[in-house]
């Protein structure tokens, strides 16, 4: 068992979690200032909550067959450990040949879960119920994100008769489609912002919901989870290559280098049509620029990064607008930054990937690949969170009052002010 590999896929996993609050102070600062402790509140419910159904049965259904061909339930029977005589060097034993601790695999694969989940809750923000949201959360986890996550993530590698590293088993989306999805455009950014949609359409408008109407209640609050997604994505983008080698060093650079260009493109339409580059605008770039560039890190060189990361920044930017020409009210833009930013990653791939875009290859095979696995999960996404949403909706409610909702969702709903002045 490698120890630097062990270190690396653990540290990885450990910065991927940091996401998830990261994103709680991000979504935390672009509400009013009644709805912070709700919004951040929507985040830390998914880590906790996920968390929990990842270890009971969400790494199983994601990650089900040990080689058999049978299906588990919780991760000791993944692991291929008898239950029945379950004990802590069965699960702290790695399978011969394996370069780190199964369990250290599972751990990285589970902050994936928690922060597509969160992501998701920046589409209902002030005015969703916390109760609702949990169970639309837990829901969605077992029907929709654990299942799309084995179509991308469950693979196992080998050597084809070139002896090039190919995908030679797993799920339909990594193997037998053969889409490139390295870090997650499909599994995480489309399938968040399918479901923030569909969310959106069931929840309605926020009251008074009108461009220019809500502004951000604290912009350095806005920066700094901006700042910690960004180091938090090194783990996301260079870990999922499990290996500290030459492909995560690639994924790595490509990290800095595509969210940097995707500001330079945010700020640039900002300056056009406002007259005023805006940090929340240099802010919502490189959230931009990391979500297209995810599928895409390992299969792009830092030229073409950056070329994706401008072209993701501009049209991010103009993606943001749909709400208002469409009349859905997707509160923090996951529509416009994770659902068109991932689509936009993915697709590129299509065009500009080393040995297999069209640009290289001359075919249009590798794009074709690229559309079925961005539109299939786009479509199973959508249609599964408008049902759980509506059915949500319909029995226990998923909005709050209105009235509640102008005294203020965070001291009706949580009981708190997330900023209490006293004399």
């Amino acid at each position: 068992m490698d120890q630097g590999n062990t270190a690396f896929v653990l540290i990885s996993a450990a910065l991927v979690l940091l996401m998830t609050p990261a994103l709680a102070f991000f979504y935390g600062g672009l509400v009013k200032a009644k709805s912070v402790v709700s919004m951040m509140m929507l985040s830390f419910g998914s880590l906790a909550l996920i968390g929990v159904l990842w270890v009971i049965y969400g790494y199983a259904i994601a990650f089900n067959s040990n080689g058999t061909g049978e299906t588990y339930y919780g991760i000791p029977h993944v692991l291929g450990i008898d239950t029945a005589n379950i004990n802590l060097e069965g699960i702290l034993t790695a399978p011969e040949g394996a370069v780190f601790p199964p369990l250290a695999f599972a751990s990285f694969q589970a902050t994936f879960a928690i922060i597509t989940v969160a992501l998701i809750s920046g589409a209902i923000a002030d005015r969703a119920k916390f109760g609702a949201w949990l169970l639309f959360a837990g829901i969605w986890a077992t029907v929709v994100y654990f299942p799309v996550a084995s179509w991308v993530f469950n693979f196992t590698l080998g050597t084809n008769d070139e002896g090039a590293t190919v995908v030679t088993d797993g799920g339909w989306i990594a193997y037998n489609l053969g889409a490139i999805d390295f870090a997650g455009g499909t599994a995480v950014h489309i399938n968040a912002g399918a479901a923030g949609l569909a969310l959106a359409i069931i929840l309605g408008k926020r009251i008074g919901f009108a461009k220019g109407v809500d502004k951000p209640h604290n912009v350095p609050l806005v920066m700094l989870g901006a700042g910690l997604l960004w180091f938090g994505w090194f783990g996301f983008n260079a870990g999922s290559e499990l290996a500290a080698d030459g492909i995560a060093s690639l994924a790595f650079i490509n990290t800095i280098a595509a969210p940097a260009a995707a500001v330079l493109g945010w700020l640039f339409v900002e300056r056009i049509k406002e007259g005023k580059a805006t940090s929340v605008g240099a802010a919502s770039g490189a959230v931009a620029g990391l979500v297209a560039i995810t599928p895409a890190c390992a299969a792009l060189t830092p030229i073409w990064a950056i070329v994706l990361g401008l072209v993701a920044g501009v049209l991010c930017a103009l993606a943001i607008e749909l709400k208002f020409k469409f009349g859905f009210d997707d509160s923090l833009d996951v529509v416009g930054i994770h659902l068109a930013g991932g689509l936009i990653g993915t697709l590129f791939i299509g065009f500009f990937a080393t040995g297999v875009g069209l640009l290289e290859s001359g075919s249009f095979d590798q794009l074709g690949k690229q559309a079925i696995a961005a539109f299939t999960v786009l479509i199973f996404s959508f249609v599964l969170s408008l049902i759980i949403g509506f059915i949500i909706e319909k029995t226990m409610g998923f909005r709050i009052k209105n009235e509640d909702e102008l005294a203020g969702i965070d001291t009706v709903v949580h009981g708190e002010e997330g900023y209490s002045l006293q004399a």
